[in-house]
């Protein structure tokens, strides 16, 4: 009994320092509290210096919710076209014209025929490198049988195309692919010219491959490469990627079949019905008209740059093992016309820089003299890419390339990029490319 007793008053006194100090807790919050009141200034201000989200000077961009605000409307309002659409005209895809399309005679493709023949122009330039890695012809000579050789290439399927007169968009497709390989061609030669140049003044850098380079598994690897630039040897990734590969394919056939859907769809109907518009030159229809079909067209074109630039690309690399993926960068922040036109196809932009840009500033002239050379290239082949397959030669997409010019000056100059200059970017893209097309 004494011992529980003694056990529950040691116990008492165990707990009543504990009671004590938790009575004590809050009356020393209590006491700072009156400090902290009794330090304030009796209107108690609730005011600091700081600026507006808005200003640029506030520091502030987190502004997803209003990027999301703007999706919405995206969504809502082209919803609303594309039911106006519909509603109007119904279903204007065919699934059967396409397939009737296919099943024309071959001779009706003027794809298949200039596809054909266009390999015949490249085995006479690999044939060519042979003979002269083998110093059996001079370079002068050499240089005017390939002047020759590539201006057929360019020109004999005009003629192919005007004459037989087939489907716009396989002539059109099959054009670019007549494009790109005088372009690949071109390369191929500058750069066995270096090699050669460079053996015949001893400057033969360590594990130089040339003319070990020439054969035809080198030389059609760099055909079916997604560059246009040539090199000795290209960097490859370790293996393949099965699902990058099938999901790359799946986007290019899906996006290529929606993309041709929404032009038959969306686009067609409204360019049929601004002909009688654009003859009466009423500039208020005529403004209604462009912007109507800005935003349609605007869409396809992206459609159409991720399905190239992104899944295809992507998808001929991996099968390739094709290391250097750089098909693009950030062009949509681009603040001047200049960076657009060096980031959204980096392709054609390293060819105009390592084979006409660079060599014209070797040899003396000026780099606006550049700049002018490479505009003045890209327009002739933006006019022969869409007059050519449409049969109409009005010289549009030649001015408007060569437009870009004053209006890169604009942006660089006046504008000095910023927010301004990427707006004006965008608004050439979307304003410039419908009226191109009203304009046709």
């Amino acid at each position: 009994m004494n011992s529980s007793g003694g056990g529950s008053t040691e116990l008492r006194k165990r707990r009543s320092p504990s009671s004590s100090s938790s009575s004590e807790e809050p009356r020393s919050k209590q006491a700072q509290l009156k400090k902290e009141k009794a330090s304030q200034p009796p209107d108690q201000p609730c005011h600091s210096p700081q600026d507006s989200l808005f200003s640029s000077t506030s520091g502030y961009t987190n502004f997803w919710g209003f990027f999301n605000l703007a999706m919405l409307l995206l969504i809502v309002s082209n919803g609303r076209v594309a039911l106006e659409n519909f509603i109007k005209y119904g279903i204007l895809i065919s699934p059967l014209q396409w397939i009737n399309a296919l099943s024309e005679e071959p001779w009706t493709w003027p794809n298949l025929v200039m596809l054909f023949f266009s390999n015949i122009t490249c085995m006479l330039v690999f044939f060519t490198e042979k003979i002269l890695a083998k110093k059996w012809i001079g370079e002068k000579l050499a240089l005017v049988w390939y002047i020759t050789l590539i201006s057929a290439h360019l020109t004999l399927p005009v003629l192919v195309t005007l004459w037989l007169k087939g489907n716009p968009l396989f002539a059109s497709l099959s054009l670019a692919v007549i494009v790109i390989e005088a372009l690949k061609l071109v390369s191929y030669i500058q750069v066995n010219y270096w090699c050669r140049g460079s053996l015949k003044s001893g400057e033969k850098p360590k594990n130089f491959l040339y003319p070990s380079n020439l054969t035809l598994s080198n030389f059609y690897y760099f055909l079916l490469a997604p560059t246009l630039c040539y090199e000795l040897k290209f960097p490859r990734t370790p293996g393949r990627r099965p699902k990058f590969i099938l999901k790359r394919a799946a986007e290019f056939i899906c996006f290529g079949i929606l993309g041709v859907a929404l032009c038959e769809q969306w686009v067609v109907p409204l360019v049929k019905n601004s002909m009688g518009t654009l003859k009466d030159m009423d500039i208020f229809l005529c403004i209604e008209r462009v912007c109507k079909l800005a935003v349609p067209n605007h869409i396809i074109w992206l459609l159409f740059f991720y399905t190239i630039f992104h899944s295809s690309c992507n998808l001929m690399a991996e099968i390739l093992r094709f290391a250097d993926r750089e098909f693009y960068r950030d062009f949509w922040n681009a603040e001047t016309i200049q960076y657009f036109w060096q980031t959204w196809n980096i392709p054609v932009h390293r060819w105009c820089v390592r084979h006409v840009y660079k060599p014209l500033i070797r040899n003396g002239y000026s780099r606006l003299t550049g700049s002018l050379a490479v505009f003045l290239i890209s327009a002739i082949f933006h006019e022969y890419l869409v007059s050519v397959p449409l049969h109409l030669f009005r010289l549009w997409a030649f001015w408007a390339m060569l437009a870009q010019i004053p209006l890169s000056m604009f942006t660089e100059k006046v504008l000095k990029g910023g927010r301004a200059g990427n707006i004006v970017v965008w608004l050439s893209l979307l304003v410039g490319q419908p009226m191109a097309i009203l304009v046709s």
